[in-house]
């Protein structure tokens, strides 16, 4: 369905990002990838389906870095055809202790690189006339939870952005939408169950049910591969008039 489309999935050396880069390239799309941490592994599992893969490792909280991440996809691949933002950070604290550095790399990361990528990518997608824009949201930026002021209004501001640039674009072949996943296992989340089993003396996998019990009423994680099934959808003809959502995948939590 993709073959000869080129994907950019920023934060995809792991996790959601890296499962959403795989869905595409079974596809045929050619990959370029982004992250910190080891990026041979994941190359290597994209190379193996048989498509052209890249990687580019820009700090999403630096404008001028994301730039140069744009260009190589330009000069390297001929442009960028899908545009997954799912790079993100995490931090959990009370307003009045939240660490203003914090909170700035947060919006920075969650937030504002989606916008750099996005207004960088729109131009090329304009010339052919087809694009898909996919924001990796998450169910906060649907609900809220308490300790998670800049990661729930980061996701808010994704969401608002997602239908905005979907009205622009929405007289061209480009759709923009968000992806909006409940818990999914990845070490964001893994480190969450990890200190509260520190901090309430119990096991791993009680937490972990505990977690899942207090949000998510289907009681099973969602899985980065549902998500890039998902993303698939989006890039399909099928898909050509779902413009600005905002779709939850999270086993019930927001229809509570």
């Amino acid at each position: 369905m993709l073959k000869g489309k080129t994907a950019l999935v920023t934060g995809s050396t792991s996790g959601i990002g890296l499962g959403v880069a795989l869905c595409l390239a079974r596809q045929g799309a050619n990959i370029v990838l982004n992250g910190f941490g080891d990026s041979e592994g994941p190359k290597a599992q994209v190379a193996a389906l048989g498509v052209k893969v890249g990687y580019h490792g820009a700090d999403m909280s630096k404008p001028g870095e994301i730039a140069q991440m744009m260009s190589y996809a330009t000069e390297q691949f001929g442009g960028v055809d899908v545009l997954v933002n799912n790079a993100g950070i995490q931090h959990v604290a009370n307003v009045e202790d939240f660490p203003v550095e914090k909170w700035d790399a947060i919006i920075a990361i969650n937030l504002s690189s989606a916008f750099h990528t996005t207004r960088l990518a729109i131009p090329g997608m304009r010339a052919k006339n087809w694009g898909r824009v996919i924001n990796i949201a998450s169910v906060h930026g649907l609900v809220a939870s308490a300790q998670k002021s800049a990661y729930v209004a980061a996701k808010h501001g994704i969401v608002g952005f997602t239908k905005a640039a979907a009205l622009e674009n929405a007289k061209t072949g480009i759709t923009v939408n968000a992806i909006c996943p409940g818990w999914v296992l990845t070490s964001l989340v893994q480190k969450q169950i990890d200190d509260r089993a520190a901090r309430e003396n119990i096991a791993v996998d009680v937490a972990k049910r505990e977690l899942l019990a207090e949000k998510q009423p289907s009681l099973q994680f969602v899985t980065p591969e549902q998500l890039g099934e998902l993303a698939l959808f989006l890039c399909s003809p099928a898909a050509d008039n779902v413009r600005g959502v905002a779709w939850n995948v999270d086993g019930g939590w927001a229809a509570q």
